[in-house]
């Protein structure tokens, strides 16, 4: 896919999602899946050490390159949510859950009623289209906020 400023990503993006049930659902379900994958990721054995985070923290550099293409806020914006998230894993951790068997059956039923969602929407998910709107899905959900906090979405691209 070609490059897209940040409106055209989340436009497109709202094409399949449009009907009020499936908006609510994936306002639940996108963080829940974020937090669930990051904490996937988060339990698989890594060898950096504390020092340098874990398969979750690597994973949310590499989306923080897409998130920085859109623009400046998006950015920031899903650094504090990736953060948050990421945290919230280690919470989770310290405090002695498994969060490999929190975060597998989070992310399945997050998944499971996702699809429900789609199926009362009538349309497929737009990840089947271009796997780059798995990173879409929660700035999509931030630029809402954003307009009712009335923050810009596009200020300028990030990476030329």
């Amino acid at each position: 896919m070609t490059t897209r400023s940040a409106t055209a990503w989340f436009d497109k993006y709202g094409e399949s999602h449009q009907n009020p049930v499936n908006k609510t659902i994936h306002w639940i379900c996108i963080p829940l899946i974020l937090i669930a994958s990051l904490g996937l990721l988060q339990s698989i054995p890594h060898p950096f050490g504390t020092t340098f985070g874990d398969w979750g923290a690597v994973f949310m550099v590499g989306a923080m390159v897409f998130y920085a293409t859109l623009s400046w806020t998006i950015f920031a914006g899903m650094l504090v949510v990736g953060v948050g998230a990421l945290a919230l894993n280690h919470a989770l951790l310290a405090a002695g859950l498994p969060l490999l068997q929190i975060s597998l059956g989070v992310w399945v039923a997050a998944w499971i009623v996702q699809f429900v969602g789609h199926r009362i929407e009538g349309a497929k998910p737009s990840f089947f289209e271009d796997v780059q709107f798995l990173l879409v899905g929660p700035a999509w959900l931030l630029q809402f906020a954003y307009g009712k906090l009335g923050i810009p979405v596009e200020t300028g691209r990030a990476a030329a």
